[in-house]
């Protein structure tokens, strides 16, 4: 058993990414030379979506967990209907937790955008809009910018586009569910990430923008396994995130290119990696092999194919920063619930006024708490988690509740889960590491 602090209510689950990109000129004439002359890569602070609301910590995770459900099944419903050779607009998860402030254009100008693993486009909402949302920052006008350029049709990028049509250059749709899209002319531009100025960076200019889940920020930026995705257009094969516990006080980062390393920079604990798996149904999200859960000294008689991916491209487990708790799939779930009751000498509570599936009273005065521990067994990585990663306790609610769900399919390891770590893909060797990290202090 582990000890489990009690969090007050000030200390809230951080679950959005906000890269903070200085505002530089640029200075190169080539992306891949701006990059080489930056040679330990970039750093990016991220914040999260809610940060500055004055939520208390429930309060919080329940906005999460919100947009976590819609996430999940906006990736379930992906999943199912990419096996359906029918389907010709494909529905990505898009929103996420944590945002990212970046420099667009000459001159640049600033606007935060959600990062996202579970998708590749960036876009913008750009100028003249038809249909626009709200968002903090003003609308990039690519009149204004000397380096903004449309992307050709027979550009691989635009070959790459799940939907697209050529009229007015490479127009495309990019559908993530619940009547969400953007739509618009994917373009070429500058953009800064912590003074390297990138040019040539392929983006959807989104002039028609719909939905829900994106006025936290101006767009998306994503980071997933496709082409258009950030990490694959600047060519690097590393990147990572530390994301911060749920203070909101202390800040997250991201980390790309050669500043990414396999050590533990502060916390001092033993580094776990597994390899990655690909889904050719799904080619941008990041697949783990997970075969297996261990609660207490109890290994749970979890079946070996409860979280394979399947021949269809169903199932499975992604790991993903977008999503707040983990949710694993239903049979799963239900024995780990079972075995958390067995094991946890508290009362449970059964008021359902947090959202998650269990919790359990807080004895009078506590401070602190003896939680089971948590082991998840990933093909050659056993992610030993500490409590504050999968136990929520608010001691002004009196409550302690497990930070994880039950879904019917695709299994999502979320980013509580992930707090404290450097999280490491390494998209070259074809593996993602779990480094115990201080991320505060990164």
């Amino acid at each position: 058993m582990g000890s489990l602090p009690i969090f007050t209510s000030s200390s809230l689950l951080c679950l959005a990414l906000v890269v903070i990109l200085t505002l530089v000129s640029p200075s190169c004439s080539t992306w891949r030379h701006a990059l080489d002359s930056h040679q330990d890569g970039f750093r990016i602070t991220l914040k999260h979506v809610d940060s500055g609301g004055n939520f208390t910590k429930f309060e919080r995770l329940k906005r999460a967990m919100k947009r976590g459900r819609h996430r999940l099944q906006r990736l379930s419903a992906f999943a199912l209907e990419a096996k359906d050779s029918q389907v010709k607009s494909p529905v990505y998860p898009g929103s996420g937790e944590f945002l990212m402030k970046l420099a667009i254009g000459t001159p640049p100008v600033s606007y935060a955008g959600i990062l996202d693993t579970g998708s590749d486009l960036i876009w913008t909402q750009c100028k003249p809009c038809q249909q626009c949302f709200d968002q903090p920052t003003p609308i990039f006008d690519p009149k204004k910018s000397s380096s903004f350029s449309k992307v050709s049709c027979s550009s691989k990028l635009c070959e790459a586009l799940p939907v697209s049509s050529c009229k007015d250059g490479c127009e495309y749709l990019y559908s993530y569910g619940d009547d969400s899209s953007t739509q618009g002319v994917l373009a070429s531009e500058t953009f800064t990430f912590d003074k390297v100025a990138i040019p040539e960076v392929g983006f959807g200019c989104g002039e028609d923008n719909e939905g829900s889940g994106f006025s936290q920020g101006a767009g998306l930026v994503g980071l997933g396994r496709g082409p258009l995705s950030l990490v694959s257009q600047l060519g690097e094969a590393k990147f990572s995130y530390c994301l911060s516990s749920i203070d909101e006080t202390k800040t997250s980062t991201l980390l790309i290119g050669s500043q990414v390393s396999v050590n533990s920079p502060n916390g001092g604990g033993e580094i776990k990696t597994t390899p990655l798996i690909q889904n050719p149904s799904q080619p941008s999200f990041y697949y783990l092999s997970l075969e297996g859960i261990t609660v207490g000294d109890t290994n749970l008689p979890i079946k070996e194919s409860t979280f394979a991916l399947h021949e269809d491209g169903t199932g499975g487990l992604i790991i993903d920063s977008g999503t707040t708790i983990t949710y694993l799939e239903e049979s799963a779930f239900d024995l780990v619930k079972k075995e958390f009751i067995s094991q946890t000498k508290l009362p449970v509570d059964n008021s359902g006024s947090t959202g998650l599936d269990l919790c359990f009273v807080l004895p009078s005065g506590a401070t602190d708490v003896e939680v089971p521990k948590l082991v998840l067994h990933f093909n050659g990585a056993d992610l030993d988690l500490p409590g504050e990663n999968y136990m929520i306790a608010d001691s002004s609610m009196g409550l302690v509740c497990l930070a994880m769900g039950g879904s019917s399919g695709m299994s999502i390891l979320g980013n509580v889960q992930q707090q404290n770590m450097l999280v490491v893909h390494d998209l070259a060797k074809e593996t993602i590491s779990f480094v115990p990290t201080k991320c505060d202090q990164l």
